[in-house]
């Protein structure tokens, strides 16, 4: 199955729009963003728990990372509420549930095999730092070859310098509008830009929390 596998591509899609599909878990939807594979996948997805859904046991092959945008996501090893930013290295074994139900945004088998560092960081509570004009903070979560992972909260009337994203560029609108010369991205839409892409982005009244992955689309490893 390939759902958006061309990285050569740019790819919007405002999953507020997008049908819920089954999974292989009772009372366990998702989005297909993009995909290569079928049920062993390099994935990137809107996944959400019923009251009392739950996967059975599994191992990921190439890793796994989770950023919680709804609810109580748990395993064996913990309760993870909203706000929640987990990475499980590959070869990570878990038994996933959700007591009350909630919605994750999931990436799947898209680490460098020698990344094994497991990570659990409650962004409600981390540390902003200042960014690189003023009105943008920046919450550091993951970065390994070249490949970095962050929160962006942009102020209201923020305006960023043109640039390239030489390994391309992934965001996800996680609250307000985010802009740029292309578009207006509300929240809940998704945007995968590929190497060497440029833009020039901004906020207007409304602000933006997004969260941005770069460098990860130089090499679309591991293979499924």
């Amino acid at each position: 199955m390939n759902i958006n596998a061309d990285f050569s591509l740019k790819t919007v899609i405002n999953t507020n729009d997008a049908a819920w599909e089954a999974s292989p878990g009772l009372g366990v939807e998702r989005k297909c963003l993009d995909r290569i594979g079928d049920e062993i996948a390099r994935a990137s997805s809107i996944v959400r728990y019923a009251p009392d859904a739950a996967f059975t046991r599994h191992t990921h092959g190439g890793g796994e990372e989770i950023l919680v945008l709804e609810g109580i996501f748990s395993d064996e090893h913990g309760h993870y509420t909203a706000g929640t930013y987990l990475r499980n290295p590959p070869e990570s074994t878990h038994a996933p549930f959700s007591k009350d139900g909630c919605t994750l945004f999931v990436k799947l088998r898209q680490f460098h095999p020698d990344d094994q560092a497991s990570i659990n960081i409650d962004t409600t509570s981390a540390a902003w730092y200042a960014g690189l004009v003023p009105g943008l903070s920046v919450m550091p979560l993951h970065e390994f070859d070249g490949v970095g992972t962050a929160l962006v909260r942009w102020a209201p009337n923020t305006v960023f310098n043109p640039h390239v994203h030489p390994g391309g560029e992934e965001i996800f609108v996680l609250k307000g509008v985010f802009h740029d010369e292309h578009g207006a991205y509300p929240a809940g839409t998704w945007i995968r830009s590929p190497r060497y892409s440029q833009h020039a982005p901004f906020t207007t009244s409304e602000g933006a929390l997004i969260y941005v992955k770069t460098g990860h689309l130089s090499d679309a490893y591991p293979k499924p």
